[in-house]
């Protein structure tokens, strides 16, 4: 296992075709970029179709830039065949195989079980063992990786799933696997989802008392409560890596409420695209009423005339989230994911900013 390493790291979505060039990426800003997503199609380990070029890409960016480390990330949302795969002995021995394959080129591998037992689609296979399982199929992934190469997970922290509330220690044993792995890239985001009743926050820092959601769930569905509850549950702060969006969530609510469409039960979810398409499209527009919960720690936008929520994070709530990780020492931040940034880099600056100004500190 690698140990001490500050993270800041980024997702690469490999199956998005209209993503910009890996030769853009600035890669002085990061320790470690996670190359979503390799699945399992019809019981064997695949790329995306456009991996071959993509790889070739990370190679000359490994290059000439040495410090930056490759991982690739198997799964992600939605993602199917983890209960299959885990399920025995020889298709773990399957499974690890593939990935060393796939992974030859990387420098680790980041496994996206999203979400053994329950969670994620409906469709999705699930089995009460995958809870165990789950820790197994790890264990094989150490083995063969060996001491000197990455492996990671990326672990959800929202209390909302599809059939209702959600607890990520029902999914994961999470001591045991936070032993097994180098860090922990936790899913710090997806608190307000469509899932949820009302039109809320993606990404609240802390918990706000006037958030309609049951206490039992709101106390962790929230950043600072999602990093204490992995704490409690035996993984370390030291191996936690927080993850900030670089993405929004719109709703379409009943009625504005008293706070622009604030925790107002929602009608309906609506896409909203990425940090790049709210800087161009709605920020700019002052139809677009700009919201900021001095609670929360949280900007959002609401749309009178249609009734539209929009939750984001700018640059000041990105660099907010990344201070509370350097100030409660936990091993870095990532993001999901690199393309939803502007060309400028303001949030990947945002999010790195914290870590590199307490290394030069005295």
């Amino acid at each position: 296992m690698i140990v001490g390493q500050t993270v800041l790291g980024a997702y690469f979505p490999g199956t998005d075709e209209n993503t910009y060039p890996i030769d853009a990426i600035p890669a002085g800003l990061l320790t470690h970029l996670f190359y979503a997503f390799a699945t399992i199609e019809n019981g064997h380990l695949t790329l995306p179709p456009q991996a071959p070029a993509h790889l070739a890409a990370l190679a000359a960016l490994k290059r000439a830039n040495p410090g930056l480390r490759t991982v690739l990330s198997i799964g992600g949302w939605g993602a199917g065949g983890f209960s299959d795969a885990a399920l025995t002995p020889r298709s773990r021995a399957a499974f690890v195989d593939e990935s060393l394959e796939l992974a030859a080129g990387f420098d680790g591998v980041d496994l996206d079980w999203e979400f053994p037992v329950s969670g994620g689609p409906t469709e999705l296979t699930h089995r009460p063992e995958d809870r165990r399982n789950a820790t197994l199929l790890a264990q094989e992934l150490r083995h063969g990786l060996g001491p000197a190469r990455l492996l990671t997970a990326a672990l959800p922290a929202g209390r909302l799933q599809s059939v209702g509330p959600y607890d990520p220690a029902e999914s994961y044993e999470l001591a045991a696997l936070a032993d097994l792995l180098d860090f922990v890239n936790l899913m710090t985001y997806d608190f307000g989802t469509g899932f949820s009743p009302t039109a809320t926050f993606n990404a609240p820092l802390v918990e706000v008392a006037h958030d309609p959601l049951d206490p039992d769930l709101r106390r962790w569905n929230n950043v600072t409560g999602a990093v204490d509850y992995y704490e409690r549950h035996g993984v370390p702060r030291d191996k936690l890596v927080l993850g900030v969006p670089f993405y929004g969530r719109g709703f379409r609510v009943a009625s504005a409420g008293d706070q622009a469409g604030l925790y107002q039960p929602q009608v309906g979810t609506v896409e909203v695209g990425d940090w790049r398409d709210i800087r161009r499209e709605l920020l700019p527009d002052p139809i677009w009423q700009r919201h900021r919960h001095p609670v929360a720690r949280s900007p959002w936008l609401y749309h009178p005339g249609t009734r539209t929520f929009v939750s984001y994070e700018d640059a000041e709530s990105i660099e907010e989230r990344a201070a509370f990780a350097a100030r409660h020492g936990l091993r870095g931040a990532f993001t999901w994911q690199l393309a939803g940034d502007d060309n400028e880099h303001t949030l990947l600056t945002a999010m790195t900013r914290p870590f590199r100004r307490s290394e030069h500190r005295p």
